[in-house]
């Protein structure tokens, strides 16, 4: 079975073709299966369900897919004629997983650590609390303004099921 998908390149998409019969997909591939929920133009909206996958993931309890019943998540598609209400799968390779499970959690948690550490020696206890958590709300400001940059980053591919 193969799947397409395309990397933005300098104004241009790349086609990367892969065979998912040569992959070994629970080493590789993160997969979820969805339902196209809204499409606008090259954007597609894939309300996923519950996976049963998760269950096997050692980044599940960071992740946040597992903890609820339905999520929603965008996917940039210009290829595929998607219908509303059609069944896919949502592919997203493991490793690109755990880089956003670091950024989105791991992260801030040590730059939360060492702030703690650095502000106690400095100032009192609660003012040192205070700062800790200060400190995160610029950098989640920043993760905010570079989400283009990890859209790019993380691609996520579409798959459709029969």
């Amino acid at each position: 079975m193969l799947f397409l998908s395309y990397k933005r390149l300098n104004g241009s998409y790349l086609m990367e073709k892969f065979n998912i019969n040569n992959i070994d997909t629970e080493d590789s591939l993160v997969k979820h299966e969805g339902v196209v929920s809204k499409i606008n133009n090259d954007v597609v909206t894939v309300s996923l369900m519950g996976n049963i996958n998760c269950e096997a993931c050692n980044a599940k309890s960071a992740c946040g897919v597992s903890e609820s019943n339905t999520k929603e998540i965008e996917v940039h598609n210009i290829t595929q004629s998607l219908k509303l209400n059609e069944n896919v799968e949502v592919l997203l390779r493991k490793n690109q997983g755990l880089k956003a499970v670091f950024w989105a959690y791991v992260f801030p948690f040590i730059l939360l650590l060492v702030v703690l550490l650095i502000a106690s020696s400095f100032f009192a206890e609660w003012m040192a609390g205070v700062l800790a958590i200060v400190v995160l709300i610029p950098y989640y400001a920043m993760l905010y303004v570079l989400k283009n940059a990890f859209k790019k980053t993380f691609q996520i591919s579409i798959l459709k099921t029969a």
